[in-house]
């Protein structure tokens, strides 16, 4: 979101920028060339009040004197300056032009303004001159010398470019250094203008990720930002500790319900008992279906004090030998495995196997995934347990040999007392998985669920290795 943002301010700045420093790159070039022209128009009216006399009246007993004077002047002119400058006649031809060799005002760039001072009027402002182009470029500026009234000839002044051009690209070096110093600045405007109004959403985001991974005590810093955003991070908090509070209450209710049902539940077994020991000949399979129902009640009302018990759970992660664990819980169920005839195996890289955990939670957690994988092998099967380290993350996959589970049930597995419908006569209350999962998600873990070919079910643990 920084980036997008970023990306917009700085696109309207490039914009702006854009919009100002063309034209103003444009307006110094024509002011440039508009200081040349009208010094080289100043040039041509002085030369054309110098032809006046020699070229009105060439008869004259001055007009020769006057010629010299003409010519000398041009040819100091164009020696000094460099500019070629000449008079010529209303054919064309050179009267007075420097260089020698510029014999024709019709030949190259001086023709169209030569014609226009025909009309007895100064040529028009020349075409611009940008920086790019070539030394070929030139300014022409044409005068008519006046006598009487008539046009006797043509001061014409062609002007090479270089310098002009030269001053136009240094000036336009400093306005797109003076611009590139505007984008520097304006980029760590931005930068801190983006930083100070997505501190808040960037809070926001980490907390609800917290709040999403189970660290429901998570809250969001109400400080710096506009003032909306802080409202919103208020807000948050507020609808935080609602949630919260509603969740505890949740929790403790099935707490409390739980451990509460136990003792009439006993005291019912108990009842049941003594029933049952009164009641003639006859009744035993009855008496043996009421155990079976109580005793799967007392074990639901276990697994619902398990589940409370593992929501309410604040553990403290710590770096632990997950490798360690896994074995001593693998361990622990073989004699399980024995009984029902099902091979256990656990594989486990060389040396010590660390993640971030809670070893309590995730030796419960194993009991679990292993008491339904165990449940679900049939005799002769066999049940894989593997430990390994990918990347920043530490893997326990759990393999069992059991029928497995299809696309729709593994989009409902780990759902508090879901059982698949051709599971229903197994033995389980459906909370053990979402037991696992509550102990994983409080220090940051996972819980994934696979289903292998042809059959067979593979359950992940994910814990963070730093």
């Amino acid at each position: 979101m920084r980036t997008r943002l970023l990306g917009i301010l700085l696109a309207l700045l490039a914009c702006v920028l854009i919009a100002l420093g063309l034209p103003l790159a444009a307006s110094e070039a024509q002011r440039e060339q508009q200081r040349v022209v009208v010094d080289r128009i100043d040039d041509t009216a002085r030369f054309a009040a110098l032809a006046q006399n020699p070229f009105g009246q060439p008869e004259s007993s001055a007009a020769s004197e006057q010629q010299r004077t003409l010519s000398a002047e041009l040819s100091r002119y164009h020696s000094v300056y460099g500019i070629w400058a000449g008079v010529f006649d209303l054919s064309g031809r050179a009267q007075h032009a420097y260089p020698t060799t510029w014999t024709n005002a019709l030949d190259g760039p001086s023709a169209e303004p030569f014609r226009e001072a025909l009309d007895g009027r100064r040529s028009d402002d020349p075409a611009q001159v940008w920086p790019w182009q070539g030394d070929d470029a030139r300014l022409v500026v044409a005068s008519p010398v006046v006598w009487d009234g008539d046009v006797v000839a043509v001061v014409v002044i062609e002007s090479p470019t270089d310098g002009m051009r030269a001053r136009v690209f240094s000036a336009w070096l400093w306005l797109i250094g003076g611009e590139a110093f505007a984008v520097l600045f304006a980029v760590g405007v931005a930068v801190a203008l983006t930083r100070w109004v997505l501190r808040p959403v960037h809070d926001l985001d980490k907390v609800t990720h917290d709040i999403a991974t189970g660290r429901l005590a998570s809250r969001v810093a109400p400080a710096g930002g506009p003032p909306e955003l802080r409202r919103l991070a208020r807000s948050f908090n507020e609808m935080a500790d609602h949630v919260e509070e509603v969740l505890d209450q949740q929790r403790a209710f099935v707490a409390d319900a739980s451990h509460q049902l136990r003792n009439p539940l006993s005291a019912l077994m108990l009842r049941v008992e003594v029933l049952g020991m009164e009641l003639p000949e006859g009744h035993d399979e009855e008496m043996a279906g009421v155990r079976e129902e109580g005793r799967r009640l007392a074990q639901v009302l276990d697994d619902l004090l398990g589940l409370a018990r593992a929501e309410n759970a604040r553990p403290v992660a710590e770096r632990c030998d997950v490798g360690r664990i896994v074995a001593d819980r693998v361990e622990g169920w073989r004699a399980f495995a024995r009984e029902r005839g099902v091979a256990l195996a656990f594989t486990a890289p060389d040396g010590a196997l660390t993640a971030l955990a809670d070893p309590v939670g995730l030796g419960s957690a194993l009991d679990a995934v292993l008491d339904n994988a165990l449940k679900f092998t049939p005799e002769s099967g066999a049940v894989s347990v593997e430990a390994a380290a990918e990347g920043p993350e530490v893997f326990i996959r759990v393999t069992d040999g059991g029928p497995g589970l299809d696309e729709d049930e593994l989009a409902r597995i780990g759902d508090r007392f879901w059982r698949s419908p051709r599971h229903q006569n197994t033995e389980g209350s459906g909370l053990g998985l979402s037991i696992a999962r509550a102990l994983l998600t409080a220090n940051g873990g996972n819980i994934a669920f696979d289903a292998q070919a042809p059959t067979g079910l593979t359950v992940t643990f994910i814990l963070p290795a730093d």
